[in-house]
């Protein structure tokens, strides 16, 4: 793959919105800080006090080297547990927990103030998972949306249906597969999901 992009990176192109579009205000960047819920803090710091003692214990037996995806791992799952419990699927059984994300529920107030604002939101994601999450709760309330992932087939579909149909407000996107190659006019507005 990096082989690939290296024989590849001379032809592709990409262009800053200030060389192709220089009428377009400024992007206004807002970090919207959230608190763990009350279960995802239990989580979260059970999940710290092990990964210290078991980092602690790698790193002493085999180097820091060699314990390297072994700590990636423990930082994905502290990650994760900051996005939703339930991404958590080796810990506990899904809907165990009252509260299993305060990420959720403020994207939700964001995403109802932002559609009666008119605005057209792309919902980025790493996980899957999360992204199957959003889902479901989209269509719990009835929102229209456009899904892509890496096991969507019709990439170019879903993207015009989204630019072309203002009656779409959403369109949810991994990461991996949202990366490259699209051409999304029709947002206003990008929600980055993961971060810590």
């Amino acid at each position: 793959l990096i082989k690939l992009r290296r024989k590849l990176h001379p032809f592709l192109l990409r262009r800053l919105k200030k060389e192709v579009a220089k009428d377009l205000p400024d992007k206004i960047v807002r970090v919207a800080h959230c608190p763990l819920s009350k279960d995802q803090h239990m989580v979260y710091k059970k999940l710290l006090e092990s990964a210290k003692k078991e980092i602690s214990s790698l790193v002493d037996a085999q180097g820091f080297n060699k314990s390297r995806m072994q700590i990636l791992k423990i930082l994905l799952q502290l990650r994760q547990t900051c996005c939703h419990l339930d991404l958590l699927k080796d810990h506990h059984e899904p809907g165990t927990y009252e509260a299993p994300s305060a990420k959720l529920d403020a994207f939700l107030e964001l995403l109802d103030e932002a559609v009666d604002g008119g605005h057209r939101i792309l919902v980025f994601s790493q996980f899957v998972s999360m992204l199957k999450l959003l889902r479901e709760e989209l269509e719990r309330r009835s929102h229209s949306y456009c899904y892509l992932d890496g096991s969507t087939q019709d990439r170019l579909q879903q993207c015009q249906r989204f630019n072309l149909n203002p009656d779409i407000p959403i369109f949810l996107i991994s990461l991996k597969a949202g990366g490259t190659g699209l051409n999304l006019t029709g947002a206003d507005m990008v929600v980055h999901f993961d971060p810590w």
